[in-house]
């Protein structure tokens, strides 16, 4: 189905054309109707499935050929980059819409320049948290008048904390709204804000929440931790990798992997909470542009980076959730693509690795780098299975404990 057929205005088919789009993705195909309808919609795709056009047409529909003033459209994500990124779609989508005007609501930068885009008009906001409750404390912005929000990762921003501002930015928002509710995944958590957020949402499915995007290949190098340096470089040089995002747990870790990948000769950029904004803007543009092969970051990029050509995902250290695996790996084989993500498992990190295969039903396959000097065997021994005695000692142990009580 073309995008015409999807009932968006002429203005805006053009401006998809312009930007290399020819068919709408799933997620679009049954959202956009719905949208233009003024229905809620708590939509659940997979990463890299097109969730920002999918709400972003609607709502600069909704504002094309309306002399408006203030904001009218607000959309809430968990990050920065994803910010930036979603700002960046807007401009692109309503690039013929001459009259549109977006603000970039973000911590890490200056309150000024944010209240002159509201003093001169924006109609959009796309904002964090955080800082847009700044805004609303000291009465620098008016929502009066807002029509559309747009709660964009959901299950990201529970994740990190932001249900208490949520549900105070909800609280000062008009009742008399339209509101779209888009994650990668769809917990009980994301359906208790969905039951004081929306109204009667229509909910839109396009794929298994559990699931990642069909074009990426899956692998597993189990690997001492004190040879995973080692093991990534010999992997980075022995693969074609065009453009690979490395995840680190920690930024310290970040900064230290960033740092021995430089002195291999390896072009790095770092991407963590603890760099200035300008400095992550510098790298994303870096990277984006190729000037940069290989991007460290933890898992605050799992959820800012819509980078088309990222050719390799290497989770250096597993994440803790399993729904963290799913956004990192959903950073390469965008739009449809094809991808490779790549794991490196110590056997600490086991249990991870198990949860991570349980939640998306998928037992990666295990590998070995030819010529690699493994200290021990990559095949892990798998705990050995408890015995009557070893019950027996435990039960004595128990109750040893509860009389010393």
């Amino acid at each position: 189905m073309p995008f015409a057929q999807l009932g968006i205005h002429p203005d805006l088919v053009r401006a998809v054309r312009a930007m290399g789009f020819i068919a709408p993705t799933p997620i679009q195909t049954e959202t956009i109707p719905l949208a233009l309808q003024g229905k809620d919609v708590l939509g659940c795709a997979q990463t890299g499935s097109g969730k920002t056009a999918a709400f972003a047409l609607p709502a600069i529909q909704r504002l094309l050929g309306r002399n408006l003033h203030g904001v009218h459209v607000l959309v809430i994500v968990p990050t920065r980059e994803l910010a930036l990124q979603v700002d960046a779609e807007f401009r692109s989508l309503g690039q013929f819409a001459h009259s549109l005007h977006t603000a970039v609501v973000i911590g890490g930068v200056g309150y000024g320049d944010q209240r002159k885009s509201f003093s001169e008009g924006a109609q959009v906001i796309v904002a964090t948290p955080g800082r847009l409750l700044d805004h609303l404390w000291q009465k620098a912005v008016r929502v009066d008048r807002l029509e559309i929000l747009v709660l964009d990762e959901g299950d990201r921003m529970l994740d990190m904390g932001f249900l208490p501002d949520i549900r105070e930015i909800i609280g000062k928002l008009p009742s008399a709204r339209q509101t779209m509710m888009f994650s990668a995944t769809l917990g009980p958590e994301i359906l208790r804000v969905a039951a004081f957020a929306l109204r009667e949402p229509v909910r839109v499915e396009v794929s298994r929440p559990t699931s990642v995007a069909e074009g990426i290949s899956q692998v597993v190098y189990p690997v001492l931790q004190t040879q995973k340096t080692q093991l990534l470089i010999a992997l980075l040089e022995s693969t074609q990798v065009r453009s690979g995002l490395v995840f680190s747990r920690t930024k310290h870790g970040a900064d230290r992997l960033s740092s021995r990948l430089r002195t291999e000769g390896f072009s790095v950029g770092v991407l963590h909470a603890d760099r200035t904004q300008g400095q992550r803007n510098s790298a994303m543009e870096a990277f984006r542009a190729g000037r940069i092969r290989i991007m460290v970051a933890t898992d605050i990029a799992a959820r800012g980076i819509d980078v088309r050509e990222i050719s390799h995902v290497v989770n250096y250290d597993l994440p803790r959730h399993p729904e963290d695996y799913i956004h990192r790996v959903g950073r390469t084989a965008r739009a449809y693509g094809a991808g490779d993500a790549i794991t490196l498992m110590c056997p600490d990190e086991q249990p991870y690795l198990t949860a991570i295969e349980r939640y998306i039903g998928v037992t990666f396959p295990r590998a070995m780098l030819p010529g690699f000097p493994y200290t021990v065997p990559p095949t892990l021994t798998p705990p050995r299975p408890k015995t009557f005695r070893d019950l027996n000692w435990s039960r004595a142990r128990v109750s040893r404990m509860r009389r010393r009580r």
